[in-house]
């Protein structure tokens, strides 16, 4: 019986290993494990007897029951599957005729595995009604009396291994509160648990009816009673809510678009339609309607931007600019007085009474006036040619000021690039310091 029983721990092992790696994702497919209760405590008590079910074990025949007891703590780490640590205690006896034995457990300790293996109410999210089956092993320390044969004998206190297996059920009262039923053998791992050093495995059971309590928030649903199953429908049903919200306001947002470009789509028709009437040209003038101010012009008449008929071309007035011997005496006497201060472009005073007469010339006659302005080639390059430029700046911006044209005075500056005479010498140095007035 006890290889039996292995093969049957085995077997539960792999059971174990199934289930956990089954719904090792159960936290992650549904509510985390925080959002439940998952420690509980129980009690219990009933009747101890060395008779099973099996009749397995069994050496007195007399049907004897004592009162046993218990309590326990427990880890519920799926809904299916839990960790068991619990303490019992009590007495078992038997008889047969005169003989009898009684061994009291002054404690016993275990640790088991819980599995449930049915949620009867499909429906609901708490079970009603839940199989469970324990398995595990644990120490136990009794004491036997035995009185064979009319001599009794007192044996000492012994500390031994068990095997518990429980098979029973869970009833819900409330969220947190459970009845507990069950029946337990366990499989001693002594030939003398009853005082009898035979080769029989010596077996006791224990029946027993219990309450559970779940610790923790009253708010919180205890793991040990949830459904599975039925949270699995919940959380499909809310995706498909989520998925069907979202699926109506695609389906509102896509409307909406499809308004939005009808509605689009006939405002640029409507402007089409308004900007094709506006470049419409019904005289063949080549003006729009919308610009044409005359749209009854007559075919094949030369109109202007607004669409008016162009007036008759007139030929053109050329006019002959004649310049005198005087003119070229004002000029050059406007050269010959025109001095600036040394190295600048700063007329002095004495030149304005012949630069006046140039401003009249210019304007009276309206001629044209190119100031060249020209340095020796003291100095850099750069240098003069900015003071050759800026002194006929400078005597452009005097003319402007006395009324003349400016759009007619040009004024360029060639620094020393054009000398007229030998830079080698101060005479010609002063010759080639010069601004030329070209009259036309």
């Amino acid at each position: 019986m006890i290889n039996t029983f292995k093969k049957f721990n085995a077997a539960a092992i792999l059971l174990v290993a199934s289930i956990i790696f089954s719904q090792a994702g159960y936290a992650q497919t549904f509510s985390p494990t925080k959002n439940y209760r998952t420690w509980s405590v129980g009690i219990h008590g009933g009747a101890m007897s060395q008779a099973n079910i099996f009749e397995l074990g069994r050496e007195f025949e007399g049907l004897v029951y004592n009162v046993g007891y218990g309590a326990y703590v427990k880890k519920q780490i799926l809904p299916a599957f839990a960790l068991q640590l619990e303490y019992v205690g009590g007495a078992v006896q038997g008889s047969q005729g005169p003989d009898q034995f009684q061994t009291i457990i002054s404690w016993s300790g275990n640790l088991t595995a819980q599995f449930t293996l049915a949620n009867i109410n499909w429906r609901h999210r708490n079970g009603f009604l839940k199989p469970y089956l324990n398995l595990g092993a644990g120490w136990m320390n009794y004491k036997p009396w035995t009185y064979i044969a009319e001599e009794e004998i007192q044996y000492e206190e012994t500390i031994g291994m068990f095997l518990p297996a429980v098979l029973g059920t869970k009833i819900r009262v409330t969220n947190g509160i459970n009845i507990d039923l069950g029946y337990r053998m366990n499989f001693a791992r002594t030939y003398g648990f009853d005082g009898l050093s035979t080769e029989k495995r010596d077996i006791y059971s224990y029946s027993h009816v219990g309450l559970e309590f779940a610790l923790g928030k009253k708010s919180k649903p205890y793991l040990g009673n949830t459904n599975p199953v039925a949270e699995l429908i919940d959380a499909q049903q809310l995706q498909y809510d989520e998925l069907l919200t979202a699926l109506k306001d695609q389906k509102s947002q896509l409307e909406l678009k499809a308004d939005n470009l009808t509605q689009e789509n006939e405002r640029l028709q409507n402007q089409i339609e308004r900007l094709y009437a506006d470049l419409a040209d019904d005289d063949k003038d080549g003006v729009a309607n919308r610009y044409d101010k005359c749209p009854d012009t007559p075919e094949g008449v030369k109109v202007d931007g607004s669409g008016c008929p162009l007036p008759d071309a007139k030929a053109p007035v050329i006019q002959q600019i004649y310049v005198t011997e005087e003119d070229r005496r004002v000029v050059e006497e406007a050269i010959q007085n025109l001095e600036f201060d040394s190295s600048k472009a700063s007329i002095r005073s004495t030149s304005f009474p012949s630069l006046n007469k140039v401003a009249i010339l210019l304007i009276e006659k309206n001629f044209s006036l190119k100031l060249a302005g020209h340095t020796d080639n003291t100095g850099s390059l750069e240098l003069n040619l900015k003071l050759s430029k800026d002194r006929a700046e400078a005597v452009k911006a005097y003319l402007v000021g006395k009324g003349a044209n400016p759009s007619r005075i040009e004024a360029v500056g060639y620094g020393p690039t054009q000398p007229i005479a030998d830079n080698n010498t101060e005479e010609g140095k002063q010759k080639n310091r010069r601004v030329e007035f070209t009259l036309y």
